[in-house]
Formats: structure tokens, C-alpha cells, sequence
């Protein structure tokens, strides 16, 4: 059977002197995508937008120091402890989505404390603004042929040239995809539900969608983090567990809280 086979330049395009890879074009869009997400959402309910200049600084600090960080301590340790000057080599790739998303969180509670709005109602809108971020974020690690699914003869496999002549599942848009029908998801439950009376709760059912997702997806990925070889559950999933947990919480709590204030 005949695969797709996937070989396309990672540099985008080279200018007097500038070179534009994919995947900074590609990141670029998910931090614009998702900062328009929140204007919407700042001018619909009447909040500063102006602020939000500040907020999309803090955020992008935030996730590419989280996202290098958890790269370096949960994927290959070993190296980076034995090279710690690489963990600032940012430009050579490596930045795990886990890290970036507690980036994020750390972010917006320092937002949360300058501007005094209520840290689960921003983490509610945020999570909107997040999805799209993901999906464009994944779309950026297809074009650079990296976070490869292992081997397999499905019809859509994909033969990623660059690496090897092997088809493999396309985990990258796999999970690109996944976030997209999440992002859409929450858009509806935002417009059409009450649930963003629920401060919380559309953030937990983010958690819990992204975090099922990629636990999910991650069995069909290459290993990541070679001290992982040999357990039952990836470095992937084992950092997925707690987002999840904390996602069930959130969108019980309400409810919890109802069942307290009735006793």
C-alpha cells in the first residue's frame, strides 16, 4: 500500500538574511488566534481589552519558560543535568505541552492579582483561548516532522521522509484535530449553556477533554522519555493524570457547593 509521504522544508521562507520556519509562523498565529479569542470575549462582557496586552505577555513568558522546563525535567533529564546550558537552547526544539499549560496557569494568577478579576473566571475564558493555541501549536510540530506516532499500516499513515521511510499514525494531527473540536466545543458551551456562571467549570471540562484526549493519543506515540521505557503508562500520560483529576474536581464542584448550601 502506497502512504502519503510527508517531506516538507521546516523553513517557511528566507528573506535577506531572515529565515521564517514553520514553526514560528505556526506559534505565532496560535498566540494571535488566541489573544483575539480573548478580546472577543473582554468586549463582549464589557472588560478592560487594554489590559490584555499584559496578560498576553505574561502568558507567552509564561508558557515558554514552563514548556522548556518541563521538556527538560521530565523528558530527558539526564542530558540536561549534565548540560544545563542547553536548557536555555530553545532555538534546538524541546517544549512539553504540560509545562506550558502550567506556565499559562502561573501567568494568569500573577494577571489575577494586578488586575483583582476572579482567577477561576479567567482561567473559564482562557481555556477557549487555549484550544485554538493547541491546534495550531500541534499543526506546528507536523510541519517540523516531530512527535511521531509509531509505525503502523493504517490507510492514512504517513511517512514522515525526514525521519525514516516507516509509515506512522500522524499523532500530531491526531491531537491538532482533537483540540479543534474542543475549541468549538467550548465556544458552544460558552454561548448556548450557563455554564459560565460556573466559575470553574468550563475549565474543568477543558482539562478533562484535553487530558483524555492526549492520554488516549499518547499510546500511539514514540516514546518521548527513554526512562519511561518499560512502565505501563508513558511520561505523557503520567503528567496528563493530575490535569485530569483536577479537571473532574472543578466540574463537580459546583455542584458539590449546591449540595453544601442545601444541608
Amino acid at each position: 500500500m502506497d502512504h502519503f509521504i510527508w517531506n516538507i522544508d521546516p523553513v517557511l521562507f528566507s528573506f535577506m538574511g531572515l529565515t521564517v520556519h514553520w514553526y514560528g509562523a505556526l506559534f505565532a498565529t496560535a498566540i494571535a488566534c488566541g489573544f483575539q479569542v480573548m478580546k472577543r470575549i473582554y468586549i463582549k462582557e464589557g472588560h478592560d481589552v487594554a489590559s490584555l496586552d499584559n496578560l498576553l505577555i505574561y502568558c507567552v513568558v509564561g508558557i515558554i519558560v514552563g514548556a522548556r522546563l518541563a521538556h527538560c525535567l521530565f523528558y530527558d533529564p539526564a542530558y540536561y543535568f549534565s548540560h544545563p546550558l542547553k536548557i536555555f537552547a530553545i532555538w534546538e526544539g524541546g517544549l512539553a505541552s504540560h509545562g506550558g499549560g502550567l506556565g499559562a496557569i502561573l501567568a494568569l494568577f500573577y494577571y489575577h492579582k494586578k488586575t483583582k478579576m476572579p482567577f477561576l473566571f479567567l482561567l473559564d475564558r482562557l481555556a477557549i483561548a487555549t484550544a485554538i493555541f493547541g491546534f495550531f501549536v500541534r499543526m506546528a510540530n507536523f510541519m517540523n516532522s516531530e512527535i511521531l506516532g509509531v509505525p503502523s499500516s493504517v490507510p492514512w499513515a504517513i511517512v514522515f521522509e525526514r525521519i525514516d521511510m516507516l509509515p506512522r499514525h500522524p499523532a500530531q494531527l491526531y491531537e491538532a484535530f482533537a483540540y479543534l473540536t474542543i475549541f468549538i466545543t467550548l465556544c458552544l458551551v460558552y454561548k448556548y449553556t450557563q455554564m459560565k456562571q460556573k466559575e470553574g467549570a468550563i475549565f474543568g471540562l477543558f482539562l478533562c477533554l484535553v487530558f483524555s484526549a492526549r492520554f488516549a493519543i499518547e499510546f500511539i506515540k514514540v516514546t518521548q522519555a527513554a526512562y519511561a521505557d518499560g512502565f505501563v503508562l508513558n511520561a505523557g500520560q503520567m503528567l496528563s493524570i493530575p490535569f485530569l483529576l483536577v479537571g473532574i474536581f472543578l466540574l463537580a464542584r459546583p455542584y458539590l457547593m449546591g449540595q453544601k448550601a442545601k444541608a
